[in-house]
């Protein structure tokens, strides 16, 4: 990503060993950015909207967001509807990173918003070169400029 320091992503995965591993491999790919690791979708809707715990402080870095659809408290469907709803965060690029193929949810997803669509193989191997993949895409990803 140019300027890739000051592009942050930010993960929302409530899997910890998936989160360990989708970090791991994009550092393998060469992704130095800071990644921020939310494990549940309320936290996450409410650190991106500046709602909740985090009221009147929403991140100012620009981002790209890396989103599961299975977590806790708030799904990933609904957290892309927040964020593709908010005049502020609309322009963030969001990839789902998710173990769910069902084709109705895929489309759902770009229907709602969402940037690029990626299903998590279940075999290890497999997902970790999934993921160098994804930060190769990253390398060269651009993204909206600071998010005021």
């Amino acid at each position: 990503m140019p300027n890739s320091e000051a592009v942050m992503i930010v993960m929302i995965e409530d899997d910890p060993g998936h989160a360990a591993l989708i970090q791991k491999n994009l550092r393998r790919a060469g992704i130095s950015n800071e990644i921020k690791h939310i494990e549940n979708g309320r936290e996450a809707a409410d650190y991106l909207l500046g709602t909740g715990e985090f009221a009147g402080n929403r991140p100012q870095a620009p981002m790209l967001i890396l989103l599961d659809l299975n977590l806790p408290e708030m799904d990933g469907f609904e957290i892309l509807q927040k964020i593709k709803g908010d005049e502020i965060t609309k322009l963030i690029p969001v990839i789902i990173l998710t173990t769910t193929d069902n084709p109705r949810e895929v489309e759902r997803c770009y229907a709602l918003g969402c940037n690029v669509y990626v299903t998590k193989p279940v075999e290890y191997d497999a997902f970790a070169e999934s993921i160098r993949k994804l930060g190769l895409l990253l390398a060269v990803v651009k993204v909206p400029g600071e998010i005021r």
